[in-house]
């Protein structure tokens, strides 16, 4: 080939097709990427208490391993998408985080019923926080499924200086509700966040029925509707009375 006309070298055997396209073989032939496995099962967890104990910060940890500082207060309903496996499963997690201020309750209660996990938090610098769960209480047992698991939780483990409420005290009030765990966590420190959701999804795969075990069906009672983008509709309150 002349220099300066433009053409390009012919590829040589083996670097290419007849079209002119790279040919795959052996080992690179086989690494097509794989779609992702479905989801064994897809939950629904909400995360509860009052203004400022944290509840975004513990999600925003879990989900996406950040911690704000200055974090805004939730307005109605916001939610953050994670899969994990345990078990043997993968389980895709919808986690709700909820407003905490009354106004909000309406919107926030809606959510409630479809929830197999519950988590409860208080601030354990704020003696008002600890104080107010008598009336989350009273929020999930008129409104919550009776089979949700429940967990209590202690935020804010890093201020522990600033302390109001032992952990003792937190201790004595979950051991007043039938089936509740407790814990102490801090989403700033990263302590314990993991271990908050993750041992709630384990406890809610230890009620599931045998038979939805052996079957890995997505849509299965557990599973939950495409990500709604409203709140779905208020659901009746329940007559049974769980509180302490």
């Amino acid at each position: 080939m002349e220099p300066g006309s433009g053409l390009l070298p012919r590829r040589g055997p083996g670097l290419g097709s007849a079209g002119g396209s790279p040919a795959l073989s052996g080992p690179q032939a086989r690494r097509r990427k794989q779609p992702p496995r479905p989801a064994d099962f897809k939950l629904q967890v909400i995360i509860i208490g009052s203004r400022g104990v944290g509840k975004t910060s513990l999600m925003e940890r879990f989900t996406d391993d950040t911690f704000c500082e200055a974090c805004k207060s939730t307005v109605g309903v916001d939610f953050k998408i994670k899969t994990v496996e345990l078990r043997g499963k993968k389980i895709r997690l919808q986690i709700w985080d909820t407003a905490g201020q009354e106004r909000f309750n309406s919107i926030t209660s809606a959510y409630y019923r479809s929830a197999k996990g519950i988590i409860l938090v208080y601030d354990i610098t704020k003696k008002e926080t600890f104080d107010d769960l008598p009336k989350w209480m009273k929020m999930i047992d008129k409104y919550a499924s009776e089979d949700a698991e429940l967990l209590l939780v202690g935020n804010k483990l890093d201020c522990e200086v600033d302390r109001e409420i032992s952990r003792q005290q937190g201790e004595k009030f979950a051991q007043q509700i039938t089936g509740m765990r407790f814990c102490e966590a801090s989403a700033k420190d990263n302590f314990n966040v993991d271990e908050i959701f993750l041992k709630l999804v384990d406890d809610i795969l230890k009620k599931m029925p045998l038979d939805i075990m052996r079957n890995e069906l997505s849509n299965s009672i557990l599973s939950l509707q495409p990500e709604p983008e409203i709140p779905p509709e208020l659901p009746p309150p329940r007559p049974h009375v769980r509180c302490c």
